[in-house]
């Protein structure tokens, strides 16, 4: 029971590491960069 257990918890965090690094490395979300939102001229809007 206890090997079931463990390979449980062993795959489970193997699962949970590869998401990160393909979150991380691989899979780029599109960003905006919040210093160019009001173009060049300076609207307050900050």
């Amino acid at each position: 029971m206890n090997d079931l257990i463990q390979n449980i918890l062993v795959f489970t965090t193997l699962g949970i590491a590869l998401l990160f690094l393909i979150r991380k490395f691989i899979w780029k979300p599109k960003t905006t960069t919040s210093k160019n939102t009001c173009g060049d001229t300076d609207c307050g809007c900050h």
